[in-house]
């Protein structure tokens, strides 16, 4: 046996949080990853898990304490005397709050902060608003349940997520009656009335080996499958020839490779499609019940590459920045998201997305649209091809665009006039000064 501090985690660049609930107590028997408090600041709320499992001897926190990192939680009694047993990464703030994590389909899909989310939470029958933590409320909220139907089994009736989950998995195993019953869990004609998904023994046909999501797969695979099913998706595919851009990259770097930053075609792609969103504004809106919300700036997200799952940065007021200044802050967003150090402000406002594969190949693909985004741009690796000139076949170097886009904003022929203007836009990019 052994005794351990359950100590408040890297929580980025947050500091004296309100501790707002108290998941535990003296004597629960706990699991690791399970919450143990949540906190919230001005910029997030978040719930923080416990490094590993065991049994609470004493609860070193009460509600409304300010606490930072470092802050001493809890004492937890365990059998296992190696704190490292546990995997530390998911108590991050970037992968153990909703507002904070977020990852990619191959679409780059981010978890949106809580404050986007439609209000579902309707009150209870006594006319009391339900009882749960904000991180529970958001995940209500993202599959479409009123919180004031859901039964908690928590101390004083708070509802749980798991109290959420059993309500859903009621909903669909119990068909249109029941499920008609909860917002976004309908079957007559409003939803989709599923078969039970397949329960398989999988260890009788082979080895096997089990490995838990992490934290940010479990999270954003729940805002990627209401993204796909409740926005209808369209994917316009174009090509751009590159050739000329590629050869000033390349210039630019032999230039300034001592005294600036490194110029990737991901700084090109966002200084042009910032250029095409101020041409295109519906592509920068989001719906909002039966508004458009027209944005008057251009936050573009990008999928970084995480040991964690794929993330995404967002730089802010991408048409008023230069290229060198863009190359700058995308590296420096990419270097903080590997090393687990985003905070929730550089994930949050985003207006659109761009998901580039071009460092792993394919040719077009779908991305998954960043609610509450309406569009998203995929990019697969550049290719050199033969293209007629008019009189013989030129190599030239082509990079394949793929833009999904929310059809109840954007008809196919802007779709179509959006991606053609990008082409235009990398295969001379004097035109993004015009």
């Amino acid at each position: 046996m052994a005794l351990i501090e359950l100590k408040v985690p890297d929580i980025g660049d947050v500091a004296d949080a309100a501790v707002i609930e108290i998941l535990v107590k003296a004597g629960d028997t706990v699991k690791a990853e399970q919450s143990l408090i949540t906190l919230e600041s001005d910029k997030a709320s978040m719930e923080v898990p416990a490094a590993q499992g065991g049994v609470i001897k004493e609860v070193k926190i009460k509600l409304g304490d300010k606490v930072s990192e470092g802050a001493l939680i809890a004492l937890l009694e365990t059998t296992d005397a190696a704190p490292g047993a546990a995997d530390p990464e998911p108590t991050r703030a970037s992968s153990s709050t909703p507002a904070a994590a977020s990852a990619d389909s191959g679409g780059g899909a981010r978890v949106p902060p809580t404050a986007a989310l439609p209000p579902v939470e309707l009150p209870a029958q006594d006319g009391h608003l339900p009882h749960a933590s904000p991180s529970v409320r958001h995940f209500a909220r993202e599959l479409g349940v009123a919180l004031g139907k859901v039964q908690g089994s928590g101390p004083k009736g708070r509802i749980t997520q798991t109290d959420v989950q059993a309500f859903v998995k009621a909903a669909l195993a119990q068909g249109p009656a029941v499920a008609s019953s909860s917002p976004g869990v309908t079957a007559d004609g409003e939803g989709l009335t599923l078969l039970p998904w397949p329960k398989v023994d999988f260890a009788k046909y082979g080895p096997i080996e089990r490995k838990p999501l992490s934290r940010i797969q479990k999270i954003s695979g729940a805002n990627l499958h209401r993204n796909w099913v409740r926005i209808p998706h369209v994917t316009n595919n174009e090509e751009a020839d590159i050739t000329e851009l590629e050869a000033l990259r390349v210039k630019l770097n032999e230039e300034h490779a001592k005294t600036g930053p490194k110029f990737t075609m991901l700084a090109f792609l966002i200084k042009a499609c910032a250029v095409a969103l101020r041409k295109f504004p519906q592509f920068n809106a989001s719906l909002d019940g039966d508004d458009l919300v027209l944005k008057q700036y251009v936050h573009i997200g990008f999928a970084a590459d995480t040991p964690n799952g794929l993330v995404v940065p967002v730089i802010r007021d991408a048409d008023t920045k230069g290229l060198s200044q863009l190359a700058a802050e995308t590296a420096a967003l990419a270097l903080k998201a590997r090393e687990g150090k985003l905070s929730p402000v550089d994930m949050q406002g985003g207006t659109f997305s761009i998901s580039s594969l071009g460092g792993f190949g394919g040719t077009t693909f779908t991305p998954i649209i960043n609610a509450p985004e309406v569009a998203i741009l995929g990019v697969c690796r550049a290719a050199m091809k033969p293209v007629w000139n008019g009189s013989s076949f030129d190599p030239r170097l082509i990079i394949p665009l793929s833009l999904s886009y929310d059809h109840r904003v954007i008809d196919g022929a802007s779709a179509a006039r959006f991606n053609a203007f990008l082409a235009t836009l990398l295969a001379d990019f004097r035109r993004a000064l015009l």
